[in-house]
């Protein structure tokens, strides 16, 4: 087949890993600090057939680095066991509805000493730290839904919170509240207009706030597995909720019509949440493998006394992917690290940036860490200098940000360790893999006390 007419998916570093890999024989540049005891893990579509007809439908694989004192112990990469890779289907139409036959292609996310690989339509998939699948995780039973590949888990409480919107039948949404023990507390159904493609929602100290954006089901694309197209006459809207409310408590204000894929982060202050998101002004322009619109940060600002919802443009340069320090998720932060995006109106594939930024967002202003030419980066996690403990006497960006980058020269990929506070610097630490680790999704620093 000629090159051009593989999808884009399916060549270049998009192409699927189909051999999993173990090593130990890791060179590093530089030093690791110390502290970073743990996993960095990161997981991506990629089909286990060497093939698929959407990026989004591929496979889960994850790939992880180790590290302890100092030093880069191994990196494995796994095909997660999921039904689909272990009993696949003839006929992807006869799983549909099964909650069991997920791909755990999008997160990782570690919560009450479980690791989950996550994506929007089925349940998670739990792995170890040596990336050995486990197995479904449906709580014993009490998750009864699909979850979101974006759930937050709150540093006060210890809650994650989640919620599942992939239902052709009311209510379209629910909420799902899980506690730091572990147990599903509440799942909560909230009515919508349409079934809609949300793809990621925020999180304050006393709120939840769901997007209501016009990507919305089209039953003309069903057979095509992501059946959503932007539909600009639906409206768009934001919904406030208490975290532990109802359907009846919901509060919505309209916005101008638009599509975010990932926020940044949110916190309320003066009966003022204020929200920071990557907006686009559409999604899935001429089909859902159409990535000529990115997002740029803005700020939203809802006001509960007057009822009004602000909007600011905070930077111009294409970004997504945003992350902040964990432990200030949904409360009042200062630095948000974004992941560059090239290419706009090019529709052929998302193209992944040279750059990451880090953005002090009550000033607007950005420092940018250059990953090199023609390399491109991931996205940025942020990992603290010290155990979960200590977070408290630590300055907000005191640690390290940590990302995949590859090599479109030499076609290897590495892991690149950056001082957050000399964010503009040459990286720490950079371990080179002796292979290729193909562009992914998302990912996590799952530190070793995390999982006590």
């Amino acid at each position: 087949m000629h090159q051009q007419t593989i999808p884009w998916h399916l060549r270049g570093n998009w192409e699927p890993m189909l051999e999993e890999r173990s090593t130990s024989d890791l060179s590093v540049t530089g030093s690791i600090p110390p502290e970073l005891e743990g996993v960095y893990i990161r997981t991506g579509p990629n089909p286990h057939s060497g093939t698929s007809n959407h990026w989004f439908l591929g496979d889960g694989m994850v790939h992880g680095i180790r590290l302890n004192n100092g030093k880069a112990q191994w990196y494995r990469n796994r095909f997660i066991q999921t039904d689909e890779v272990t009993q696949p289907l003839t006929d992807p139409g006869a799983g549909l509805g099964d909650l069991k036959r997920g791909k755990g292609n999008t997160h990782v996310v570690a919560h009450a000493g479980k690791i989950l690989c996550l994506e929007e339509a089925h349940w998670p998939w739990r792995i170890d730290q040596d990336l050995n699948t486990i197995g479904y995780e449906n709580y014993e039973g009490a998750l009864t839904c699909s979850m979101t590949a974006h759930p937050k888990i709150c540093p006060v409480t210890g809650e994650m919170l989640a919620f599942s919107y992939f239902s052709f039948e009311q209510p379209y949404l629910k909420y799902i509240r899980i506690g730091q023990d572990g147990q599903v507390k509440q799942i909560e159904g909230i009515d919508l207009p349409n079934m809609v493609m949300m793809h990621d929602f925020n999180i304050t100290e006393h709120h939840v706030i769901f997007m209501d954006l016009p990507l919305a089901l089209d039953l003309d694309l069903l057979a095509s597995g992501i059946p959503f197209s932007f539909q600009r006459d639906k409206g768009a809207r934001l919904g406030v909720m208490p975290r532990n409310g109802t359907n009846d408590d919901i509060r919505w204000f309209e916005i101008d019509p638009c599509y975010v894929f990932h926020p940044v982060n949110a916190f309320e202050k003066d009966n003022v949440i204020t929200l920071y998101v990557s907006r686009q002004n559409s999604a899935f322009g001429a089909d859902s493998e159409d990535y000529s619109e990115v997002g740029r940060l803005h700020r939203w600002q809802i006001d509960l006394n007057t009822g009004t919802v602000s909007e600011d443009k905070v930077d111009d340069r294409p970004a997504d992917f945003g992350r902040v320090n964990d432990s200030l998720v949904g409360l009042e932060n200062r630095f948000g690290y974004l992941m560059s995006l090239d290419g706009e109106g090019n529709s052929e594939e998302p193209i992944y940036g040279a750059k990451l930024y880090k953005y002090d967002l009550p000033k607007g202003s950005c420092e940018e860490h250059f990953l090199g030419h023609n390399v491109r980066g991931a996205e940025p996690v942020f990992a603290p200098c010290t155990t979960t403990s200590d977070l408290a006497q630590l300055s907000e960006d005191e640690g390290w940000i940590m990302t995949l980058a590859h090599d479109e020269t030499s076609g290897k990929s590495r892991l690149v360790i950056i001082d957050a506070q000399n964010f503009s610097a040459p990286p720490v630490a950079t371990i080179e893999l002796p292979f290729r680790v193909p562009y992914g999704a998302h990912g996590n620093w799952i530190p070793d006390a995390a999982m006590k």
